[in-house]
């Protein structure tokens, strides 16, 4: 009688450390596909809203001009409406230009950098402060404390452009993320009356999450209008 032929055992050579191999190996492929978006296609499309944004501004200012101070009066700015792209940043120094949003929510930071309302508006006496993401939504504060001083912040409106000075660079000023003295007409001194234009930039310190916020400080050199 012919012997029987033993047949494969299907589950022969499968073990749960295989098993467990091919779960983390789908695990790992699944977190890089999110990190790769989150940190790159994400960021991508970001910036290429952000230039549609800036375009679209600079193509509504052209359409409706403002019109031109009376002799003796200084250039007025009205308040924006919440959330809306009201003004453009730009910073040479790091070959910035993206559009500036009417609060610091994460949806406005999604889609500019965010203006702290409540605080002093480009060109006014006071203290203009601006919040933006550093590694996501397109990040455009990514080389902000490669800021030094001297360099130029450039803030356009409808009817004006505002230059300020870096008079202390983000890299050398580090506060915890609730640190509210720097949104004061005069940072850190909220009972004195401002008698300059100042600019404030923030932004997060590292490039991981973390509470430290990087603060760079610039005041207003010259103001241009058409």
């Amino acid at each position: 009688m012919e012997a029987r032929r033993a047949e494969p055992d299907s589950r022969r050579g499968f073990s749960p450390l295989l098993g467990f191999g091919i779960l983390l190996l789908v695990a790992l492929l699944i977190v890089g596909g999110w990190l790769g978006w989150r940190f790159w296609g994400a960021n991508l499309l970001a910036a290429r809203s952000a230039a549609d944004t800036v375009a679209q501004l600079r193509a509504d200012w052209a359409a409706n001009p403002a019109p031109a101070p009376e002799e003796g009066q200084t250039t007025a700015v009205d308040t924006p409406d919440a959330h809306a792209a009201a003004w453009i940043l730009t910073i040479p120094a790091l070959g910035l230009e993206w559009p500036v949003v009417a609060g610091v929510q994460p949806s406005d930071l999604a889609v500019g950098v965010g203006w702290y309302p409540g605080t002093a508006l480009p060109g006014q006496v006071g203290n203009f402060v601006l919040a933006g993401p550093r590694v996501t939504d397109g990040r455009p504060f990514y080389d902000l404390l490669d800021l030094a001083e001297g360099d130029e912040i450039v803030l356009e409106t409808r009817g004006a452009r505002f230059t300020y000075s870096v008079v202390l660079s983000p890299a050398d000023l580090t506060v915890d993320a609730d640190a509210d003295w720097v949104l004061d007409p005069v940072p850190g001194q909220p009972d004195e009356v401002p008698s300059q234009a100042l600019i404030t930039l923030t932004t997060s310190e590292d490039l991981v999450d973390t509470p430290d916020r990087a603060v760079g400080i610039g005041t207003l050199t010259e103001t241009e209008t058409p």
